[in-house]
């Protein structure tokens, strides 16, 4: 896994995949219908909801020649247009990530691994 450089005629800046991860997490946090990010618990292999200071558990970044690839394991909430969610959270994230890092942003993948019924209906 490598990280993002960019190099302007002061030198290198470096970008390290968590720091790509975390701004993508927490765009997408702010799209309606997404509950949180999810993560396999390994011990019986279910998907978990992850807390927000852990939520790059599930989120992949790849960077080849500075062109970015991300997966997202998410939770949505029940009753939400669930293609309505991703297309929302792919269009975020990729104006963020390309207006913050100025990186072009090749693909993003959008994984449902559960939905939350809100316990109040």
């Amino acid at each position: 896994m490598s990280s993002a450089k960019l190099e302007n005629s002061l030198g290198i800046i470096s970008i390290e995949n968590e720091v790509i991860a975390r701004i993508a997490g927490l765009t997408a946090m702010e799209c309606y219908g997404i509950v949180g990010m999810a993560a396999k618990n390994v011990k019986d292999g279910f998907f978990q909801l992850l807390k927000v200071e852990s939520l790059t558990k599930g989120i992949k970044v790849h960077v080849v020649e500075n062109r970015i690839s991300i997966d997202f394991h998410i939770i949505v909430e029940y009753g939400t247009n669930i293609s309505a969610i991703a297309e929302n959270i792919i269009s975020t994230v990729k104006y963020k990530l390309e207006s913050c890092l100025e990186m072009e942003v090749d693909k993003i993948n959008i994984h449902v691994e559960g939905v939350r019924v809100d316990e109040g209906n």
